[in-house]
């Protein structure tokens, strides 16, 4: 990619290879896909076409070969994204079952997990209209949680805005010092995107009007609560949109909020009003929960708008 293009959208994290469960084989056969909250994030943005880069780190094997050849393929800008010779590229794996998906990680040690503030491009990210991280990106080592804090850090300098994702997994943290780093990365953000479950978890509220108002309490200039099934809440100081879930046929659900988070920001990018942003978004997410794996059922721009045209 041309060196004097920049990104809107800067996302940084753990991208990693998935192999997911088809149901086939008496569920020995499993679909090589790709995931990564982040790197779904910015697929997700970038797919509706903004324009978007990535921040990270990658083993050198195949694994991390084949995630540069698809940030080639769907245009999101991995200059960002160093080689470290002495780590691995994450891998992960998803089964299915009655009590829906669950997902097995290898990552303790990858090469996102080694990063370090030195690793960032400090001039880039101070370019950029948006710096997206989640609650995964902090947690999967103290430096990576370091390497975060200090791309906010510099975001906020420049002026740019920051975009977080709850995205808790307890697997890689205690609740008590997610909890406390959370809260101080909602304190510093402008877009949150957190999660029913998350930010109840975090909490200890309930209600989703109550959760929004608590993350807007605590700093956050947008919030767009997560619900599931239930579509989503949208608001800011000044306004505030539930937004019904968009009819689908779901196969599987993995990625649909990075989905959604990507898809809203591109949106919000681009100059949409929250609520159509966040009903946009709420259809993105849908529509990518009717395949398998993270990133293969990622609507682009012309699906969305075709299927918010056939719903009115």
């Amino acid at each position: 990619m041309n060196d004097s293009i920049d990104a809107d959208i800067l996302a940084f994290g753990e991208p990693m290879v998935e192999f997911n469960q088809t149901g086939q084989g008496d569920g020995r056969l499993y679909l090589q896909g790709y995931g990564g909250d982040s790197s779904n994030f910015a697929i997700a943005a970038a797919r509706q076409g903004a324009r978007v880069g990535y921040l990270s780190a990658l083993g050198d094997d195949p694994y991390g070969s084949m995630l540069r050849a698809l940030w080639d393929t769907e245009g999101v800008d991995h200059r960002g994204v160093r080689t470290d010779p002495a780590a691995f590229t994450a891998i992960y794996f998803v089964s299915h079952g009655p009590q829906g998906h669950a997902f097995h990680f290898f990552r303790a040690g990858s090469a996102a997990s080694r990063m370090t503030p030195a690793d960032l491009p400090r001039d880039r990210i101070a370019r950029a209209k948006v710096l997206h991280l989640s609650g995964i990106s902090l947690a999967i080592s103290p430096q990576a949680c370091d390497t975060g804090y200090a791309a906010i850090e510099c975001a906020r300098a420049a002026g740019v805005q920051v975009s977080f994702d709850t995205n808790l997994r307890l697997k890689l943290w205690s609740l008590d010092r997610a909890r406390a780093v959370m809260t101080d990365v909602v304190k510093r953000c402008d877009i949150c995107l957190p999660s029913l479950e998350d930010v109840q978890a975090i909490t200890g509220l309930a209600q989703p009007d109550a959760l929004v108002d608590h993350c807007l309490a605590l700093g956050a200039r947008v919030v767009a609560l997560k619900l599931g099934s239930q579509g989503a809440l949208v608001a800011s100081a000044t306004e505030r949109h539930h937004i019904a879930p968009f009819p689908c046929t779901p196969a599987d659900a993995t990625g649909a909020g990075d989905t959604f988070g990507g898809a809203f920001v591109a949106r919000l990018v681009a100059g949409d009003t929250l609520a159509r942003a966040a009903r946009y978004a709420a259809c993105a997410a849908a529509l990518s929960t009717q395949g398998f794996g993270a990133v293969a059922p990622i609507p682009r721009a012309a699906q969305v708008h075709a299927a918010l045209a056939a719903t009115g």
